[in-house]
């Protein structure tokens, strides 16, 4: 049985990564083509491996082969998307508005899973929420501050 909780776990990671990598760095003065490449690199390697890691947590569960699977593709495929759609803000965008932009864009997908997942394990969608975003806050802010020292010590 398909769950939104399968998409919402990978989805909100990616989501915090990609928002995270952008801001910091942007906050670094990185250009548009490190900024790409730094998600590209998220998109497969991190996500393939938290994706592995995932389906050997589910063999260790002794869950299904079939079920395990299909978590795990699951997992990889909606952060793989997830990832990507950072791509364009960053293209598309001028430099200076593209972390704006990933800020909103991330803030608006982690607010709608977490709802979905809110809703489904009744609990309160909005102090989920607030309680998602102000995690995402905290990382992306920790995010601009190192890529701003990286950019200072650096340059």
């Amino acid at each position: 049985m398909f769950k939104t909780s399968r998409i919402s776990y990978g989805g909100t990671a990616a989501i915090v990564t990609s928002t995270a990598l952008i801001s910091g760095l942007n906050a670094a003065d990185t250009t548009k083509a490190v900024i790409v490449s730094a998600l590209l690199i998220a998109a497969l390697a991190d996500n393939l491996t938290d994706a592995l890691s995932v389906h050997i947590f589910q063999e260790s569960e002794e869950l299904d082969q079939k079920d395990a699977f299909t978590g795990t593709m699951t997992n990889f495929v909606t952060r793989l998307l997830l990832c990507i759609s950072f791509v364009p803000l960053v293209m598309l965008f001028p430099h200076s508005h593209a972390a704006i932009a990933a800020i909103v864009w991330g803030g608006l997908l982690l607010a709608m899973l977490t709802y979905l997942v809110a809703r489904q394990r009744n609990l309160n969608p909005l102090l989920e929420v607030v309680k998602h975003l102000l995690v995402a806050s905290a990382v992306i802010v920790a995010s601009m501050l190192i890529g701003r020292w990286i950019g200072a010590v650096l340059t």
